[in-house]
């Protein structure tokens, strides 16, 4: 872990709701350069709605709270000046960009935020390389016909060319087998020292969290975090679930019926995340 000093993304209060129902109750955490904190959770308990929300997914609705990144306003701007601002989505299922190419995209990423985007043909392959990602692969549009796996190592390729200050990675390990999760796991813990990457890592199982040690973990269960502590908290929840913390009204506050009904909602999401 390294730490700067000078940047926090900072989640306070922070509630929201999808087609008119509450799922948020109140999220606050620090991430700071380097940490890797991790949100875990049962089905339902907001975990996703989390990630959407910060990156500005519409269809979900802001009630209360505020989130900023090195001060700025996160929730007062478009997805795309969230993402020039230095915040990156890993999607737990990345979408396919007919047309485009990896070296397109990032090209003009790098370029709008006014990076030099003439390395970006050499990185983007030595990335690949690192992570066992087939060169041949980065010709196609962007996800396009590529599998689950090789989606994921495809986004973590583009985070460790972007480089961005915060990487939300939302279930990360969903659809991995173990030699990918490995790969896209390290080289998300090798960008925190690279570059000060702060990771805020979604997940459902330990599995992850062997090779992306966490500083901190979080229990959010029914839109609310729980508990908060050290990796020892996720190694116990392996042993325990998540019966301590949950009620009789088990699911009342959960995403599934919401989701349902939410218009915007992505078709190939995990209603249950």
């Amino acid at each position: 872990m390294s730490t700067n000093g000078t940047s926090e993304l900072r989640i306070e209060g922070l509630t929201a709701e999808v087609a008119g129902r509450e799922i948020l109750h109140g999220i606050d955490l620090v991430v700071r350069p380097g940490e890797v904190h991790a949100v875990m959770g049962p089905n339902g308990s907001g975990k996703s709605t989390l990630s959407h929300v910060l990156m500005g997914k519409p269809g979900y609705t802001v009630t209360g709270g505020r989130v900023t990144l090195d001060s700025q306003d996160l929730l007062a701007l478009p997805t795309w000046q969230r993402a020039q601002a230095g915040l990156f989505l890993a999607m737990q299922y990345p979408v396919e960009v007919p047309g485009v190419s990896v070296d397109d995209l990032l090209t003009e990423a790098l370029g709008a935020a006014g990076r030099d985007a003439s390395v970006v043909h050499a990185e983007v392959a030595a990335e690949a390389e690192r992570i066992g990602l087939a060169t041949r692969l980065l010709d196609r549009p962007v996800n396009v016909d590529l599998s689950g796996g090789e989606k994921k190592r495809n986004e973590t390729v583009q985070l460790a060319v972007l480089r961005p200050r915060y990487a939300v990675l939302d279930e990360l390990d969903s659809g991995l087998d173990v030699d990918a999760l490995r790969a896209c796991a390290r080289r998300v813990e090798a960008a925190t020292t690279e570059f000060d990457l702060g990771v805020l890592a979604i997940t459902h199982y330990h599995r992850l969290l062997d090779e992306l040690r966490p500083d901190v973990v979080h229990i959010l269960v029914k839109g609310r975090i729980v508990a908060t502590g050290g990796p020892e908290l996720a190694g116990q929840l392996e042993e325990t679930g998540y019966a301590e913390w949950l009620g009789d009204d088990e699911g009342d506050d959960a995403t599934p019926s919401a989701a349902a009904a939410d218009p915007f909602a992505d078709p190939f999401a995990d209603p249950l995340a």
